[in-house]
């Protein structure tokens, strides 16, 4: 049997029980403590997965020494968390969007390299089975070159059960951009291969409270030249999460968690997918893989960053009215050098 790495989770939020499923289906994790602020909360999650409960989660890791913390909280929390456990030798899965902005990204990602932990971030596109398809048909070449990429994403942003801090922009980082968008911008680069180069946005902001965003158009194009254009709305409407692959020969259309359909110039069809795995265990997966045999992580810290740059660009170009270029250099997918010493913390 191959090694068991104990887990934390720091913030029992709305899809905490996602990735407490993850780590109870893998027989290499095991749970240990649940940390939130609602005691309640954490007592009943803890009972029902047979861990300890927590409220405060520097007392956690000190008691527990935990080889991994899944750190699940309000996104202006991110950073300290995720430094300070950082710091204890503990190996970080952070939830999306990995922080504010750039710069916390970087002062994270420099904490990671420091301490020589692995920090991962959660971008799940690559793990829904309909993306992994269309990802092989596009790499296959069967519709000839991709000439543009058309995503949109449609839902209710302001529902009256959305807790208050995703409105304030100083405790979330933004509004539909950063939190809807930036798993669009996950998808976009992680099916093409390559980053967002520029974008062009035009935000706007009636929100009936809060001051964030609403709704975003982005015109961007990545470095290997495709057009792209994002479409975010979170007003009152039908709801959409789509992707449409337009090519010279052809075109996909995704529905997230739906189906995958392909066009060679009639109607679109519907095209078989094989069966995977729960996206988050997927993710767990690799990241479990990357700590035991040190297989690639390409969820990296860096690889977040790469994705908060081109909301932050966006939220420029909206201000300025002007393209903006994407912070490119410091948004590498180089896999960090994850300290042998660590990996074998607690064991």
């Amino acid at each position: 049997m191959g090694k068991s790495y104990s887990v934390a989770v720091i913030g029992a939020g709305q899809i905490v029980n996602v990735h407490l499923e993850a780590i109870r289906q893998s027989e290499r994790s095991r749970l240990t403590a649940i940390v939130d602020l609602m005691e309640s909360r954490a007592e009943d999650l803890a009972a029902e997965f047979g861990a300890k409960a927590y409220t405060d989660y520097r007392e956690m890791v000190l008691n527990e020494k935990p080889d991994i913390v899944i750190i699940n909280l309000p996104h202006y929390l991110h950073k300290s968390t995720a430094i300070w456990c950082a710091e204890q030798g503990c190996h970080v899965l952070l939830e999306k969007p990995m922080a504010l902005n750039v710069q916390e990204c970087k002062e994270i990602n420099e904490a990671a390299k420091r301490n020589g932990v692995l920090l991962a971030v959660g971008h799940m596109q690559q793990f829904f089975a309909e993306h992994v398809a269309a990802k092989e048909i596009l790499s296959s070449g069967e519709l000839g070159e991709l000439v543009m990429i058309n995503d949109r994403r449609y839902g209710g942003y302001f529902r009256e059960s959305r807790p208050g801090w995703f409105l304030d922009k100083e405790k979330s980082g933004g509004g539909v951009i950063i939190n809807l968008g930036s798993h669009s911008i996950d998808r976009i680069q992680w099916l093409t291969g390559s980053r967002i180069a520029k974008v062009k946005a035009i935000l706007s902001h009636y929100g009936e409270q809060g001051d964030v965003e609403g709704s975003g158009s982005l015109f961007m194009e990545t470095t290997g030249g495709v057009p792209v254009h994002l479409s975010v709305c979170g007003y009152t409407g039908a709801p959409a999460n789509e992707t449409e692959l337009l090519f010279t020969k052809g075109s996909l259309r995704i529905r997230q968690r739906a189906e995958l359909l392909m066009s060679k110039g009639g109607s679109y069809e519907p095209i078989s997918v094989a069966k995977k795995a729960d996206p988050f265990t997927e993710q767990w997966k690799v990241l479990l893989d990357a700590l035991e045999y040190g297989s690639e992580l390409p969820i990296s810290g860096e690889y977040g960053q790469s994705v908060l740059a081109v909301v932050e660009a966006a939220y420029r170009s909206h201000v300025t009215g002007t393209e903006q270029k994407v912070e490119l250099d410091s948004c590498s997918n180089s896999e960090y050098q994850i300290s042998q010493s660590h990996v074998q913390h607690q064991k």
